[in-house]
């Protein structure tokens, strides 16, 4: 499982031109079970992405493919985690 950061670098101005596409990319990792939540940091100056995967490389490599970031818009952190707990009425496949 994986924690996505994003932090923008360029003015909410920038950011906001591109969110049609960014939601679009969103749309897609969505669609093929990737992406489990997203939403804006507060403050707005970045983003968080909850993924799953086995492949730390692939995550980074979908994760270059966002707008935000292939623009040069944004940098990405990727933190991979092992959950061990979690809420009853969560999905077992979010962790045992």
């Amino acid at each position: 499982m994986f924690v996505i950061e994003l932090t923008y670098k360029v003015p909410l101005t920038q950011i906001d031109a591109m969110m049609k596409e960014h939601v679009a990319f969103l749309d897609r990792h969505y669609a093929a079970g990737t992406f489990l939540l997203s939403g804006r940091k507060l403050p707005r100056d970045g983003g968080i992405i909850i993924a799953i995967g086995s492949d730390r490389a692939r995550v980074e490599a979908i994760m270059a493919e966002d707008p935000f970031v292939s623009s040069g818009g944004a940098d990405v952190r990727v933190i991979e985690f092992r959950a061990s707990q979690r809420a009853k009425d969560l999905p077992a496949r979010l962790a045992p």
